[in-house]
């Protein structure tokens, strides 16, 4: 059978933000229902390179059963050669023959399915009257967020920053925001934060926040790493994408966990919980709520099956007989 081959701008074309985010709202509500069945993802290290390969397979049930399987690289140092630090594909399968019918470039599939989460979870999350948005770094998902947010916060304000000022300065002149050469003033009135760096120490204070802040938090994705301290989590309503995903490989839960800030069932529920009703969201006006996005295999099915479907009636891709 022909196979459908969607390269990163075909991507871009099949799958618009103002979409995905539907598609990852309906995507995760689901998943809560449990139409998908995400396995573990494997994590491979080499020290021969700076690139780490990540396994992130899943399935998902219905009448046109899938399977998905994403192969994804990232590697710091991809930056200085004017790379994106996700690299991979994702592949897509019948669920019942297991015949190969896609591959899809997935660092753009990951750069939008990532941003459109985080605006689905503040939609859910943030207080109705959220104006002022914060984005903590300067690279490929800050930008993508920016775009996002602007979908679901059509009135809000921009604030940026970055490692680098000048970097900072030449994103807010591009998307209309406005740079700060610290993290602290940046945040200082947002009602909205998100943090998007390769960081793997706090970014923030908890005394930097405003009461009613909602952050999205979608940078480090491993138990020894996280952008938010133990101030910040242990006064949060935390929220996640997988539960059992959190409890494997989420930092900012474990490390707040073995300092004592939070006890083992801090976690409130994931967002496809609060979707269907199944799981409170916010408590109030003035809680701090969080939304921990690891990234899930179910979020990349999820779109990359709508992008198939959009390619299919713009006519893009490139068919290849396999």
């Amino acid at each position: 059978m022909p196979l459908l081959i969607l390269d990163r701008q075909a991507v871009a074309q099949a799958l618009p933000m103002h979409e995905c985010i539907e598609v990852m709202a309906t995507a995760l509500a689901d998943f809560a229902r449990g139409a998908y069945r995400q396995f573990p993802r494997r994590a491979l290290r080499c020290p021969r390179t700076p690139a780490l390969m990540g396994l992130m397979p899943v399935f998902k049930d219905g009448e046109e059963p899938l399977w998905g399987l994403k192969d994804v690289l990232v590697s710091a140092d991809n930056r200085a050669l004017g790379l994106d630090s996700h690299q991979g594909a994702m592949l897509v399968h019948d669920g019942r023959t297991g015949a190969l019918q896609a591959i899809l470039d997935a660092s753009e599939l990951t750069l939008i399915r990532t941003a459109a989460a985080s605006a689905v979870a503040t939609r859910a999350l943030a207080r109705a009257s959220a104006v002022r948005v914060a984005i903590l770094g300067t690279g490929a998902q800050a930008r993508a967020h920016i775009v996002a947010l602007r979908l679901v916060l059509p009135e809000a304000k921009f604030t940026l920053w970055g490692r680098s000022f000048e970097r900072a300065q030449a994103l807010a002149q591009a998307t209309r925001a406005t740079a700060y050469e610290h993290a602290r003033d940046a945040v200082a009135d947002a009602d909205v934060v998100c943090t998007l760096t390769a960081s793997t120490s706090p970014l923030l204070q908890f005394d930097w926040l405003r009461p009613g802040c909602h952050i999205n938090a979608a940078g480090a994705s491993s138990r020894d790493a996280r952008e938010l301290g133990s101030d910040v989590v242990g006064a949060a309503e935390l929220f996640v994408d997988s539960l059992e995903q959190a409890l494997e490989e989420c930092g900012e839960y474990h490390l707040a966990l073995a300092e004592g800030a939070i006890a083992a069932d801090h976690i409130r529920g994931e967002l496809g919980q609060v979707l269907i009703g199944a799981c409170a969201g916010r408590t109030g006006e003035h809680a701090l709520t969080v939304f921990k996005s690891l990234g899930l295999a179910v979020e990349d099915l999820a779109a990359a099956a709508h992008a198939l479907r959009n390619a299919a009636r713009l006519g893009i891709g490139q068919r290849v007989r396999w």
